[in-house]
C-alpha cells in the first residue's frame, strides 16, 4: 500500500469512487447501515488513495472516506496550501456538509495527516452545530505541543528524495523517475512546509477518545513523543505500539485493522 501522488484521476479504473466536492473520496460501499462512518487523513505528500486497501478491508461494516488534499491526483492542477489552518479549514466544512446521520464518526491521521485530523476535530467540536468525532486515532506523529524544526520542505530535491527514501512508504516509481519527481516535489514541499510550521496552542485538547499509534522502529517518532498525544485530550487516551517503522500500518496491515476495528466497534457499542 504505497502513495502515489501523480497528476492523474484518484478513482481512475475505480468505478465505485465517489466525490464530495474535492475533499472526500468513498471508494467502497458503504454497507446499509454501517456502524460508524471513518475519515482518513494523509501523510505529507500523500494522497486519498493511500487509504484504498483499508477502505477494501473496512467497508463492509463503516462507511469509510479518505480526504484529498489539493495538488494531487485529480487535484494536481489546484493551488497547494502550505498552512496547516488553510487545510483543516477546508476539510472541516467539507465533512460538515457532507457527513450526517446519528452514527459514530471516527477520524484516523497518519503522520500530517493526524495534525490535520486533530486540528479538523477541533473546529467541528467548536462549531457545535454540526458533526464531531467521538475517536481520534493519531499515527506516527509526535504530539502537537512538541516543538521540532525538520526542515524537509527547504531541502533540494536529492537531499529530498533521501529523506523520503529513508521514510518509506514512497512508490519507488515515483522516486526513481526524475522528471515525475519534479511534477510532484513542489506538492511534497508544501505539505511539509504547512506540518513543520505548524504551531499548536499550548491548551489545545479535543473532547474525543485519542488513540495514539507508532512502529517502534519509527525514525521520526519515540513513544514519548507520541505518548504526549495524552496532554491534549480531554476524554480517554490509549497508545498502540507495533513492529516497523513510519510506514508501520503497510508493513501490518491485519494487526493495524484490527486495533481499528475494535476500537470503531467500541465507539458505536458506546454511542
Amino acid at each position: 500500500m504505497s502513495p502515489v501522488v501523480l497528476p492523474v484521476a484518484a478513482g481512475r479504473g475505480r468505478a465505485l469512487t465517489a466525490h464530495w466536492g474535492p475533499w472526500l473520496r468513498r471508494y467502497h460501499g458503504p454497507p446499509a447501515r454501517p456502524a460508524a462512518t471513518l475519515v482518513c487523513f494523509p501523510h505529507a505528500g500523500g494522497a486519498a488513495s493511500f487509504f484504498h486497501r483499508y477502505s477494501e478491508a473496512l467497508s463492509a461494516r463503516y462507511d469509510v472516506l479518505a480526504v484529498q488534499y489539493p495538488g494531487r491526483q485529480d487535484r494536481y492542477a489546484e493551488r497547494r496550501l502550505e498552512t496547516v489552518a488553510e487545510l483543516a479549514d477546508g476539510i472541516a466544512g467539507a465533512i460538515a456538509e457532507t457527513v450526517t446521520g446519528n452514527r459514530p464518526l471516527a477520524f484516523f491521521g497518519h503522520s500530517m495527516g493526524a495534525v490535520l485530523a486533530f486540528e479538523t476535530a477541533l473546529r467541528l467540536e467548536a462549531h457545535r452545530a454540526g458533526p464531531a468525532p467521538s475517536l481520534l486515532f493519531v499515527s506516527a506523529r509526535r504530539a502537537p505541543g512538541l516543538r521540532r524544526e525538520d526542515g524537509f520542505h527547504r531541502l533540494g530535491d536529492q537531499e529530498l528524495l533521501r529523506e523520503l527514501r529513508k521514510l518509506g512508504g514512497t512508490d519507488a516509481r515515483l522516486l526513481d523517475d526524475p522528471e515525475l519527481f519534479a511534477m510532484v516535489a513542489p506538492t511534497i514541499r508544501a505539505d511539509f512546509a504547512a506540518v513543520e510550521n505548524y504551531r499548536a496552542e499550548d491548551d489545545s485538547r479535543v473532547r474525543c477518545r485519542v488513540v495514539a499509534m507508532l512502529g517502534d522502529q519509527d525514525p521520526r517518532v519515540d513513544l514519548e513523543q507520541a505518548a504526549a498525544w495524552r496532554d491534549h485530550t480531554i476524554g480517554s487516551f490509549d497508545l498502540r505500539v507495533f513492529p516497523g517503522g513510519h510506514f508501520y500500518l503497510a508493513e501490518h496491515e491485519r494487526e493495524v485493522l484490527a486495533t481499528v476495528t475494535a476500537q470503531l466497534d467500541r465507539a458505536d457499542e458506546s454511542a
